[in-house]
């Protein structure tokens, strides 16, 4: 469902939100490159460095995907998330939701102290879900996307800002404990 999702569309032809650009493969070899990704980050997960993915779901459909990703999570505490919407459930307030939700995972699932995003400076709708949530700004870097140069804004998050402040009642985590152990948690 994540790969026909990708293949109707994340963002325009003359826009790229993501440092990889994985969405600029035509069908159906998106579809195989969405699918290749969600498989090697499970197959290659250890608890000096991994990836989780999750299917985004509203009202019982596929609407994106979220993910944390660290390395060496035991000492650092940190991790970063990342994400996407299908162009046609964008603007629907999902990608706040969507990332409070990865938050608390990462913060109470997985007792982290440091969560980290990114997103290219003209990525208007990211970056207001990364500011609105309180991240402050850690950096930013020059690197290049499709040939062109363009800066990347890095953010941070320290869990004492997430209790306080994004933390919510309604999110619930189900079935955490038991993949502890794959992350060396």
């Amino acid at each position: 469902a994540l790969a026909r999702l990708a293949a109707h569309g994340i963002h325009g032809p003359d826009f790229m939100p993501f440092s990889v650009p994985w969405t600029g493969a035509a069908s159906p070899q998106l579809e195989r490159n969405t699918l290749q990704y969600y498989w090697r980050g499970r197959a290659e997960i250890t608890p000096s460095s991994w990836t989780v993915d999750f299917a985004v779901l509203c009202e019982g459909e596929v609407v994106g995907s979220t993910g944390l990703s660290s390395h060496d999570f035991l000492v650092l505490r940190q991790f970063e998330t990342g994400s996407w919407l299908g162009r046609a459930h964008q603007g629907r307030g999902i990608g706040k939701e969507l990332r409070v939700a990865a938050l608390h995972l990462g913060f109470i699932g997985f007792g982290a102290e440091w969560a980290t995003t990114g997103a290219f400076e003209d990525n208007a709708a990211s970056l207001a879900v990364t500011r609105g949530l309180g991240y402050a700004l850690a950096g930013r870097r020059r690197t290049v996307s499709r040939g062109a140069a363009r800066t990347l804004e890095g953010y941070e998050m320290h869990r004492d800002h997430f209790l306080a402040g994004v933390r919510r009642d309604d999110v619930v985590l189900h079935g955490v404990d038991a993949c502890l152990p794959l992350l060396g948690l």
